[in-house]
C-alpha cells in the first residue's frame, strides 16, 4: 500500500511539469512563418500570406493528452468535456498516422478547405476548433485557480465555461453542463490533486502561470489559423 501510495505521488508529480514540456516543444517547433491560407469565395478558393505559426500536429495533441490529466482531476463533470476531447484527438491522430504531410495541423486544415470538407460533422477542421475551445476552458479555469486558489470551485468552473465553451454550445449542450456542474470538487480537494508531492501553494501558481506563458500565445495562433478559414463560428446542439 505505501510503494502503490508512493507511485501515485511519483506520477503526479509529473503531470502540470508534463503539460509545460509539451507546450516547450510546441514553441520550439512552431517557427514564425508566414503560411498561405485558403479562403473559399463562391467557385474560387483564393490564396492569402496570413501571420500564423505553423502547428506541428503531434505535439499539439501530446498537449491535448495532458488536457484530459486535468480533466480528470475535476471528476465527473467533465466526462461529456472529456469524451468530446478524446474524440476529437483520435480523429487528428488517425489523419497525422496516414500521411505525413499532415504533421503540421495548418496543412490539414489547409486540405480541407480546398476539398470543401471543413464543416462536415468529423472534419478535422471541427475537431481542432473544439481542441482549441477545450484548452481556452483549461487555461480560463487555471488562470482563476492560480489567482484566487481558495475560491469557489463550482464558480470557477461555471465561469471559465461561460467565456469559453457555452457561446458555442446549444440548449442540449448547455443544459448538460449546468447539471455536471453540482458535481465538481472543492478547490482543496482539486488543488491538492493538482500538487506534486511535497509541492506547496506558490509552488503550483508559479507553475500555472508558467504554462499559461506559453499555452496562450499557442491559442492566439490556433484561433487565428481557424479564423483565416472562417471556422470560428462552429456551434454544437
Amino acid at each position: 500500500m505505501k510503494r502503490r501510495r508512493e507511485m501515485e505521488m511519483e506520477v503526479r508529480e509529473t503531470e502540470m511539469r508534463s503539460a509545460i514540456e509539451e507546450l516547450s516543444v510546441l514553441v520550439k517547433l512552431n517557427q514564425k512563418n508566414s503560411t498561405p491560407a485558403a479562403h473559399v469565395i463562391g467557385s474560387e478558393i483564393h490564396q492569402q500570406e496570413v501571420a500564423v505559426s505553423s502547428i506541428p500536429t503531434k505535439p499539439f495533441l501530446s498537449l491535448c493528452y495532458c488536457l484530459l490529466q486535468v480533466l480528470d482531476k475535476i471528476g465527473p463533470t467533465m466526462a461529456v468535456l472529456r469524451q468530446d476531447v478524446y474524440k476529437n484527438i483520435q480523429r487528428l491522430e488517425m489523419v497525422c498516422e496516414s500521411d505525413p504531410t499532415y504533421s503540421n495541423l495548418v496543412e490539414i486544415i489547409k486540405k480541407e478547405a480546398v476539398e470543401r470538407n471543413a464543416k462536415k460533422s468529423d472534419s478535422c477542421s471541427r475537431a481542432l476548433v473544439w481542441l482549441t475551445r477545450s484548452l481556452d476552458f483549461t487555461g480560463a479555469l487555471l488562470e482563476r485557480i492560480a489567482m484566487n486558489p481558495r475560491g469557489s470551485m463550482e464558480q470557477m468552473v461555471a465561469d471559465s465555461y461561460e467565456i469559453t465553451l457555452k457561446p458555442w454550445h446549444g440548449w442540449i449542450s448547455a443544459a448538460a453542463y449546468k447539471v455536471a456542474l453540482k458535481l465538481v470538487p472543492d478547490s482543496n480537494t482539486f488543488i491538492n490533486l493538482l500538487m506534486a508531492k511535497g509541492q506547496d501553494m506558490k509552488t503550483l501558481q508559479d507553475e500555472i502561470n508558467a504554462l499559461l506563458s506559453l499555452l496562450l500565445p499557442l491559442l492566439q495562433d490556433t484561433h487565428s489559423l481557424l479564423r483565416s478559414y472562417g471556422l470560428e463560428k462552429f456551434k454544437s446542439t
